[in-house]
């Protein structure tokens, strides 16, 4: 229920409605919006607010939506349905137009079902005919008119007119030089229609000398205009083929008519999902343009404005250069009536309004000027007392209009209704107006009524100050400039500063002395701890603010930590696995390479000594990996891990400096050296194993293959470079580890993130995260859909990312792709 009648033009909601539908393009998208009205069914309200958000997103996001005037096409399937009824070409063009654009929006929303949701459900199912379609485009052209190949008969007939407007044109043409030659018509004559009919403009006096019909006259009668009697029969001809195309065309539309006439039910079932699309773009458009956002159905009872703004005052203020002051508020079952004083043109009927027009909008299915943070419950009742209702008629003073408003919410309210009265209890004797307004607040309480209440009454600040469910708030003053402030402050009343005010205008001082005075110490006294109390508890909410995001920072900062730390132990015992699985495969691969390093010193028939002590080395080696506790593999993984971030941090560094040692040259490594000396790098041939030189005797040389010395013959050794020694012994354990996780990211890794409608410390969880993936993958650009808002969320993490060095830029996407909805970040 919504009361009094007049609601939607109290509040402003009228103007709303009538700015959305005149961006609706269709008569029946208009008709269709005024019938969405409030509702209480929290499913309804959460279908149209997901349909209008939804269809507000492809306009801001998408370029390639079927745009333009949509048709209304209810008047064409009237028609359709009458039997023995044809659709004339302009109507045939309508339905074209019509069932063209539906194809094209039903084609665009069924092929993006993950980004639309609703909009998808709403769609599915719809007939776009493509066949109709086709076939009206095969009678009418991209004109509107129907083609010369609609039919066979109808192209022979037009065909037939061609041939005898040539011949008629060229036989006037011979009759009008005859005409001149004989000076019957003057020498610049030329040839005019009338009725329809070619003639020949001739002299009064000649009129005679011309054979023919006379078939009009110019308004001086100086002038005739004769149809020549050579060209009477084939003017006749072409008026019998021009009837015989109009029987022909008749033919066709009626032909095309009776086909599609079964499916006429369908048809207007598309037109009338066609004027839903329309009415949804306008307020998708309305909505763009005036920053509203779908906000979350309360489930549990609460109130909450963030951010919320009048659209009309925004319209206003905003065509003035200034800009509006949000309205922050909440109710919830604990607090759910506020009490808002303060000075006159403070703004209290505007927190009144806002808070009437947004919670109207919400249940009208339309987006809210608000954050999208913002949490809304369903009411199933609206009362509203505001303004002055006086009657003449109805014998109504003032406060009998306030009176019997107050008796009709009484009557009507329960835990369900809202009830916003502005300046509540006034009209009368303040005393009994006082306390017949503090007794109607204690049954509104008792019901269990929401409300939000303006008033300049003491003992109603003073009931809502001591009672439990009711808040006092207190519209913001600045006491040193003497002007408000327009923000609402919650928890405390607010002082009138009638005494201030009345200074600043310049009432003369003795007035002011005098009415403070009558008014006695006590109240003035109560003025100044109202004003006492407002400028302390102002300095305790900004210290308190500021503990409050202290602790915050700390606990995301512990939340975070505690996030990585799991992670990491994840990331280990992953590595060590894998590690142990190499380290077995290790293992198997220098048993291979050992025998055959065995084999070769038999070969070049080495002592056993060195034989048996090179068996020695590899059983102890084998038993030293073999017996290496998890303990031990946990710190060798550990080092090795921060082996592998010192290098990539290395890495990066370099990265960093690239551009500016660009122009410096290499310096050229050292050529190997071709000789077997000493100290070389060689490989034995045959094997992949490197070794270095110990000694050189002769044709004989020493060479330790790890920790096993054997000799060989110098011819078998290739000398290789320190790169080609490094990258041999190199571990692989570490290395694979890391390129495998890498490529695992890389394939998961998505290049965008969505964080709408979540708070600021989820919201940064994930894009630091994000932003991290991005780094280890190596993108260049990615993109973050933060929606637009109030642009709180898109501050928080632009802050974020101006901290991380290896960002480049963060700037707002193309306007025509979302503008500032999206951040697009590009790493250096």
């Amino acid at each position: 229920m919504i009361y009094p009648a007049t609601f939607e033009q109290k509040i402003g909601f009228d103007r709303l409605r009538e700015q959305v539908a005149a961006r609706c393009t269709m008569r029946a998208a208009r008709e269709r919006l005024a019938d969405e009205g409030f509702s209480t069914s929290p499913r309804e309200i959460e279908r149209r607010l997901a349909l209008a958000d939804e269809m507000r997103l492809v306009l801001d996001m998408e370029r390639d939506f079927p745009g333009g005037d949509y048709p209304d096409i209810d008047y064409v399937v009237a028609k359709l349905r009458v039997e023995g009824s044809f659709l004339d070409v302009e109507e045939v063009a309508v339905l074209h137009k019509a069932l063209s654009v539906v194809g094209g929006i039903v084609a665009f929303i069924l092929g993006r079902e993950e980004h639309y949701p609703t909009l998808y459900a709403r769609t599915r199912g719809v007939a776009a005919f493509p066949e109709i379609v086709q076939r009206i485009e095969g009678i009418l052209d991209r004109f509107g008119n129907v083609k010369d190949n609609a039919s066979p008969a109808l192209q022979e007939i037009r065909r037939a007119i061609r041939e005898r407007e040539g011949q008629a044109a060229k036989r006037l043409q011979a009759v009008l030089a005859s005409a001149k030659g004989a000076g019957i018509v003057d020498a610049d004559a030329q040839i005019s229609i009338r009725d329809g009919r070619a003639v020949i403009p001739v002299a009064a006096g000649n009129k005679r000398k011309l054979n023919g019909f006379i078939h009009d006259e110019s308004a001086t009668g100086k002038t005739f205009y004769v149809e020549p009697v050579e060209v009477v029969e084939i003017n006749n001809e072409l008026r019998e083929l021009e009837y015989a195309e109009r029987r022909e065309i008749v033919r066709i539309l009626t032909e095309f008519t009776e086909s599609i006439r079964p499916d006429a039910g369908l048809i207007a079932d598309s037109g009338d999902y066609l004027a839903e699309v329309d009415m949804l773009r306008a307020k998708g458009r309305w909505a763009s343009e005036n920053g509203c956002v779908r906000p979350i159905l309360s489930t549990d009872d609460r109130l909450v404005l963030k951010n919320a703004r009048h659209p009309l005052l925004q319209q206003t203020l905003k065509a003035a250069g200034r800009e509006i002051v949000p309205l922050d508020l909440q109710l919830d079952r604990r607090k759910h009536i506020l009490v808002i004083s303060g000075p006159n043109a403070g703004g209290k009927s505007v927190c009144l309004k806002t808070t009437g027009i947004v919670q109207y909008m919400f249940q009208c299915g339309f987006p809210v000027p608000a954050s999208e943070v913002s949490e809304l419950p369903v009411f199933r009742s609206i009362f509203l007392d505001i303004g002055d209702e006086q009657s003449i008629d109805n014998d109504l003073s003032t406060y009998s209009s306030h009176l019997l408003n107050m008796k009709n919410m009484l009557a009507g309210a329960s835990d369900r209704t809202l009830a916003l009265i502005d300046e509540f209890g006034s009209g009368t004797e303040p005393i009994i107006g006082g306390a017949i307004a503090e007794a109607i607040l204690e049954r509104l309480l008792a019901k269990g009524c929401y409300g939000v209440i303006t008033t300049h009454y003491a003992n109603i600040k003073y009931y809502a100050s001591s009672t439990d469910g009711i808040a006092n708030g207190a519209m913001m003053f600045d006491v040193q400039n003497i002007r408000p402030l327009f923000r609402l402050e919650t928890g405390k009343p607010g002082s009138s500063f009638a005494v201030e005010i009345a200074r600043k205008i310049g009432l003369p001082e003795e007035i002011i002395r005098a009415a403070s005075e009558k008014a006695g110490s006590d109240h003035i006294n109560i003025e100044k701890q109202l004003r006492e109390i407002a400028r302390d508890k102002h300095y305790w909410e900004q210290k308190r603010d500021r503990i409050r995001l202290t602790d915050r920072k700390v606990e995301e900062l512990e939340q975070n930590y505690a996030e990585q730390l799991a992670k990491i132990r994840a990331e280990r015992q992953e590595i060590l696995k894998k590690a142990k699985q190499e380290a077995q495969q290790l293992i198997a691969d220098a048993n291979k390479q050992i025998e055959n390093t065995i084999k070769t010193i038999r070969e070049a028939q080495a002592e056993k000594e060195l034989t048996r002590l090179a068996r020695r080395e590899l059983d102890d080696f084998r038993e030293a990996v073999e017996q290496v506790d998890s303990s031990d593999r946990e710190a060798s993984v550990a080092r090795e891990i921060e082996r592998i971030e010192r290098r990539r941090q290395r890495r990066e560094e370099r990265k960093a400096r690239q551009g500016a040692k660009a122009a410096e040259t290499v310096a050229p490594e050292p050529e190997k050296p071709r000789e077997v000396v000493p100290g070389s790098k060689v490989r034995m041939a045959g094997q992949e194993m490197v070794g270095v030189v110990q000694s050189v005797k002769g044709k004989r040389v020493q060479v330790a293959f790890g920790q096993i010395l054997t000799t060989v013959d110098k011819s078998r050794l290739t000398v290789v470079s320190n790169n080609e020694y490094r990258e041999a012994t190199r571990p692989v354990t570490a290395r694979t580890v890391v390129s495998v996780d890498i490529s695992s990211r890389k394939l998961n890794f998505k290049d965008h993130i969505d964080v709408r409608g979540m708070r600021a410390s989820e919201a940064l969880d994930l894009v630091q995260n994000f932003i991290d993936d991005a780094l280890m993958v190596g993108v260049g650009t990615v993109s973050i859909l933060h929606g637009k808002g109030t642009g709180a969320l898109k501050e928080e993490i632009r802050r974020y990312l101006r901290t991380v060095p290896e960002i480049a830029s963060a700037v707002d996407e193309h306007a025509d792709r979302g503008g500032a909805g999206i951040t697009i970040v590009n790493f250096s």
